[in-house]
């Protein structure tokens, strides 16, 4: 997938909040890494993949899809932080369960964090992309599902939110 317009779409959107909360120029990676990490759990709480103890079932496969776009807005804004773009490479498969997958991600963001390096951001980048096809997502899906959910980002941000 090409991801230039959704870069594009983000930073549309960074600029309309950051301005929209006096934050222009400010630096945010330390908020934005939080907010993905946060959201990462969220994520995972709807799939409940890790979740051994119980027997109730995912959440829809549509709750699960927003969930996993909020991730998307979160790792393209965090590569905008830091001057870096992803370039689709066709991703390997992941042979690893939803959980495992999970875990790898938590630590890619961890290591993001720890050194914001190109190559750490596309290790970020991968590993989420393999999560979202564990998870049963085709680019077209995310890509749909990143176009909805922006729009009701600038929605919240009229509302107050």
């Amino acid at each position: 997938m090409d991801w230039s317009a959704l870069y594009k779409m983000q930073k549309q959107l960074d600029n309309y909040i950051e301005s929209q909360h006096d934050l222009t120029g400010k630096n945010l990676f330390e908020e934005k890494q939080l907010a993905l990490l946060v959201e990462l759990g969220e994520l995972a709480n709807e799939t409940r993949c890790f979740k051994f103890w119980s027997k109730k079932p995912r959440n829809e496969e549509d709750v699960i899809l927003e969930e996993y776009v909020d991730g998307i807005h979160f790792i393209l804004s965090l590569g905008l932080e830091k001057g870096y773009e992803y370039i689709s490479a066709r991703t390997e498969n992941s042979s690893t369960s939803e959980t495992e997958q999970f875990n790898l991600v938590f630590s890619a963001c961890v290591l993001f964090k720890q050194q914001p390096t190109r190559e750490n951001y596309e290790l970020l980048f991968e590993y989420y992309l393999q999560l979202g096809e564990l998870l049963g997502f085709d680019e077209k899906a995310v890509q749909n599902a990143y176009l909805k959910k922006n729009e009701v980002n600038y929605e919240r941000q009229d509302q107050g939110y």
